[in-house]
């Protein structure tokens, strides 16, 4: 078994657009959320399109202050394709950059950790390859927006 690490392929940046927090209060597992997703772009050597408004981003807020993370939306390559991204991550860092987040203040990504492992599905003949790719994205949680650096797994 080698100890070396898959190589990573930088895939696109997605920049999408978030509504509101939606709080649906305390359930078994923590505090359930949904934040609906507004629309946006996906740009990059791998990828590119826009995203669909429509999509969600469902989440637990754990006892310990992190957030599991799940979203699910679809892209509409340039050329039309329809590409469904599931995308299931974390989020956590120090209580006093967590609730700057809350509120909407710029935090420097690399104070707090966010990570998606993302998978794709769709029928489009040309993108095919993405039902079989697996893929990290390194996050930015802004006020209105979510910065996501997509990295194809090799």
């Amino acid at each position: 078994m080698s100890t070396v690490p898959p190589p990573l392929e930088f895939l696109a940046q997605v920049r999408c657009e978030v509504g509101a927090l939606v709080n649906l209060g305390a359930g078994p597992y923590g505090e359930r959320r949904c934040v609906p997703l507004l629309g946006g772009s996906v740009s990059g050597p791998g990828l590119n399109g826009a995203i669909l408004p429509g999509g969600a981003d469902w989440q637990i807020l754990r006892a310990d202050g992190a957030l599991d993370i799940q979203a699910h939306y679809i892209v509409r390559t340039i050329d039309g394709a329809l590409i469904e991204i599931d995308s299931r991550g974390l989020r956590h860092g120090p209580p006093a950059v967590m609730q700057r987040l809350a509120r909407g203040e710029a935090v420097a990504p690399g104070d707090y950790f966010f990570r998606t492992l993302m998978r794709f599905q769709t029928g489009h003949p040309a993108w095919l390859h993405l039902n079989a790719t697996m893929a990290l994205a390194r996050g930015e949680r802004q006020a209105q927006h979510v910065v996501l650096d997509v990295f194809r797994i090799g």
